[in-house]
């Protein structure tokens, strides 16, 4: 079996605020909250690439969900990699979080290993790290979509 991820499902305490945040300020396609009809089901999917989803789901119904007690959220926990072409892009997308009503810990800058990033958390304080990396190649896949190649030093 190839291990894969196809959806990375955030909590989130206000929906309608997170879906904000990622179809207005940063742009990401969604056809809105879906599932408002079950209890516990209320979700938004964004798309991604190569069929990976960004899911935001209310915290209380995720714990529900998974049968694990709702505890303090902590953005130490995990990052989210953006990984883009160049230090300009990285530039540009976090500007694009902080005036989407992202904080900005830690500012866009050239990072030890030879690359650049910078973190911004999201309305609920997910911690997302956009990053250039000198040594990963992006190429075109059949669906026209960003592949990355290569690895972080």
């Amino acid at each position: 079996m190839k291990p894969s991820i196809s959806v990375l499902t955030l909590g989130v305490d206000d929906l309608e605020r997170s879906v904000a945040f990622y179809r207005d300020g940063l742009g990401f396609a969604t056809p809105g909250i879906v599932g408002q009809e079950f209890e516990h089901g209320a979700v938004a999917f964004f798309d991604m690439q190569s069929g990976v989803k960004l899911a935001v789901w209310n915290r209380r119904d995720l714990a529900h969900e998974a049968k694990v007690p709702l505890g303090a959220p902590s953005m130490s926990e995990m990052t989210i990699g953006w990984n883009v072409r160049s230090s300009e892009e990285v530039d540009r997308i976090m500007e694009q979080a902080r005036q989407a009503g992202a904080a900005i810990p830690d500012p866009p800058h050239e990072t030890f290993w030879g690359g650049y990033s910078g973190h911004f958390l999201d309305p609920d304080g997910h911690l997302w790290e956009v990053v250039w990396n000198p040594a990963w190649e992006f190429v075109e896949d059949e669906q026209n979509t960003r592949k990355q190649e290569g690895m972080r030093p």
